[in-house]
């Protein structure tokens, strides 16, 4: 068994909850209310901006110029689908620039953000890696299992067919083939680290769509507003 199909499978009580956590639930038979979706993909931008830094950062510390290519590539693409929200999906989903510029970055937006812009910036280079593999893989398995179950009609299948798409796919397999390779390279501790860094991650992927299901913001203290 691969390293990484080794990560999924100790990780697949938290991934089937991902999978059928009641936002992606709702999503994958169109239920899922305007509201929450238009939420949902404010928060999106900010973290794929915050994504495309720490993609960015990593690659600086890549040990070979393949690498390299391959992170700061992801880093672009991140950054397209980050524009692509702004100019086409927040415009068919009814999110203004006045709205977006209204909503800062979430609780679990920040959190999710800081650990891998942290992670690539002081963790070693194949730990990075790991850390940003969830975002990719995740979305992508979540993104095939709603399309097979969207109907043509879909009122999200825009942002559906951009996640269960040959290219993204062929994107995903870039990070897995990279991810078993460094770990295939490294001792039996940098392995385990690989692990836990891959949890960590995944956790936070749950807890980002479960923040936009809740709509949850920053809490106020008594008499001091929220930053």
């Amino acid at each position: 068994m691969s390293f990484t199909r080794n990560l999924w499978e100790e990780t697949a009580d938290l991934q089937e909850a991902i999978r059928t956590m009641p936002f992606n639930a709702e999503l994958a038979v169109g239920t899922l209310s305007l509201e929450t979706f238009r939420g949902y993909i404010i928060q999106d931008a900010h973290y794929l901006e915050g994504f495309a830094r720490a993609l960015a950062l990593a690659a600086s510390h890549a040990p070979d110029a393949e690498s390299i290519a391959q992170l700061a590539g992801s880093a672009n693409g991140a950054i397209a689908v980050e524009r692509q929200l702004h100019a086409e999906y927040m415009a068919l989903y009814g999110v203004s620039k006045e709205d977006f510029a209204a909503a800062p970055p979430s609780r679990a937006c920040d959190h999710y953000v800081n650990f891998l812009v942290r992670s690539a910036a002081v963790d070693p280079f194949t730990i990075a890696v790991v850390a940003l593999l969830p975002c990719f893989w995740i979305y992508q398995r979540v993104g095939v299992s709603i399309h097979a179950e969207a109907a043509a009609e879909h009122p999200y299948r825009a942002w559906i067919d951009t996640y269960a798409s040959d290219a993204f796919a062929t994107v995903v397999q870039e990070m897995l083939d990279l991810t078993d390779r460094l770990a295939s390279q490294s001792s039996d501790a940098i392995r385990s680290a690989m692990q836990t860094a891959f949890i960590h991650s995944s956790w936070h992927e749950w807890m980002f769509w479960e923040s936009a299901y809740r709509k949850e913001s920053w809490p106020e203290a008594r008499n001091v507003a929220a930053p």
